[in-house]
């Protein structure tokens, strides 16, 4: 049964989700990646931002349940139930499992209609789920009770063999931070210049920066956001110039190596435990993308990587990021 908080118990069962809401994954919008989130898909299982907020609204609470984390009541159900679901990075693992190259998610600046055609192919018209958890029988929204759609799909899920690494669904292991900094010396597609952008690839996720216009020594000091798979392979750059008219051209490419990164912030735990220091390195060769050796490091409790790029299968250009490794158990 269902019931509101009873006396005593509401600081109690918001503690709980304010806690939750802590969890490295759960302090971006699931959608769009935009920090603190203060909102929750109560029945989907995900914390999300104002903006995002007024598109799940929009699809009805059969589908999506807004919720106010600070400002509404809480069923204990309610909060059980998100719990269970995990957060978001496990519900992105679910709905955002086969993200079709070419579509991106959309960022912190996106406008309405960006954020509106992406939340409603990722969760009415259920379009990145693996197809055996699709829910055919949608039409009647009046059928179902609020919690029954996303219910019906995690029960889907995890039935389907709870295995998720046999059916392609892997578990997430942590956050990547990836803020793009600066191009140099790009390549000349247009006329004169260029209209550089961006793409990072990750297993099935695809983010992008924004278009800089007419600049081939482009600033972005943009950060994009990327959950971490267990079998998380290299992260892939590729740089585009952004055309009107036709297909956007490549500008060059670089795959980076992801495990020093990775394997030296899980062998120190937690990074607040030391002082600034070294603890890892990927060394320059001549099958990587790398200008020079890029040391993983410490920084103020977090661990960072600082990585030059030279672009490759292009004339000229290189690209300059800044890691960091955000565990989900922080």
């Amino acid at each position: 049964m269902s019931n509101r908080f009873e006396l005593g118990r509401p600081a109690w069962g918001k503690r709980r989700l304010k806690d939750f809401l802590l969890q490295m994954d759960n302090r971006i919008c699931a959608d769009c990646g935009s920090p603190d989130p203060k909102w929750a898909s109560a029945n989907i299982g995900v914390f999300i931002c104002l903006k995002c907020c007024g598109v799940h609204r929009s699809l009805g609470t059969h589908i999506s349940k807004v919720l106010s984390v600070a400002l509404d009541d809480w069923s204990e159900d309610e909060i059980d139930a998100m719990i269970e679901v995990g957060g978001n990075a496990s519900a992105n693992s679910i709905y955002e499992a086969f993200i079709p190259e070419g579509i991106s998610k959309p960022r912190p600046d996106s406008n309405h209609d960006e954020r509106s055609r992406f939340i409603r192919s990722k969760y009415e018209l259920q379009e990145f789920l693996k197809p055996s958890l699709r829910i055919s029988s949608m039409s009647s929204g009046r059928s179902m009770k609020q919690s029954s759609f996303s219910r019906r799909i995690m029960d889907s899920f995890r039935s389907s063999n709870s295995s998720q690494k046999l059916d392609g669904m892997v578990e997430f292991i942590g956050m990547l931070k990836v803020k793009v900094v600066k191009g140099t010396n790009l390549a000349i597609r247009d006329m004169l210049s260029s209209d550089p952008y961006i793409i990072l690839k990750l297993g099935e996720q695809t983010v992008q920066t924004s278009v800089i216009r007419s600049n081939l020594n482009p600033i972005w000091n943009e950060e994009l956001m990327l959950s971490v798979p267990q079998q998380y392979g290299s992260l892939k750059l590729q740089v585009y110039d952004h055309d009107t008219f036709s297909a956007d051209d490549i500008m060059g490419e670089a795959e980076i190596d992801l495990q020093p990164l990775i394997t030296s912030a899980m062998a120190f735990g937690d990074p607040g435990m030391f002082g600034n220091m070294q603890i890892g390195k990927w060394l320059k060769s001549h099958d990587n993308a790398l200008i020079e050796d890029s040391t993983v490091n410490i920084v103020g409790g977090k661990v960072k990587q600082d990585i030059s790029l030279k672009l490759q299968n292009v004339e000229s250009g290189e690209i300059y990021i800044e890691l960091e490794w955000m565990p989900l158990d922080q």
